[in-house]
């Protein structure tokens, strides 16, 4: 399965579980998002890949928001999204830019 395939079906994993928990239907979903039930099970699925517009009013349907944020930020923002009581470590450790090894104590 190729990295784009493995996103596709991700994406259209998150889709479902956010609907699931909205108690909304396929049907209820693509008439927010104007597009077809077909259409959007076809995303659900996996089946179909949708361009970042479709993504965008489908989200809202969802009561969700579609952000786009640095790769660098990944780990920060999982970790928001994921505490764990019994970490105490930061989310985020910015890495010295190469070159600055910064003074040591």
């Amino acid at each position: 399965m190729s990295s784009e395939s493995a996103v596709v079906l991700e994406i259209g994993r998150l889709l479902k579980q956010a609907r699931l928990a909205a108690s909304l239907t396929q049907e209820q979903v693509a008439d927010l998002a104007g597009i077809s039930r077909p259409r959007y099970r076809d995303i659900e699925t996996g089946a179909a890949a949708a361009r970042a517009t479709t993504l965008m009013n489908i989200t809202r349907a969802l009561g969700l928001e579609l952000m786009l944020i640095p790769q660098a930020m990944v780990p920060a923002v999982r970790s928001l999204l994921q505490p764990h009581a019994d970490d105490d470590l930061p989310a985020f450790a910015p890495q010295p830019e190469e070159g600055d090894r910064g003074s040591q104590v």
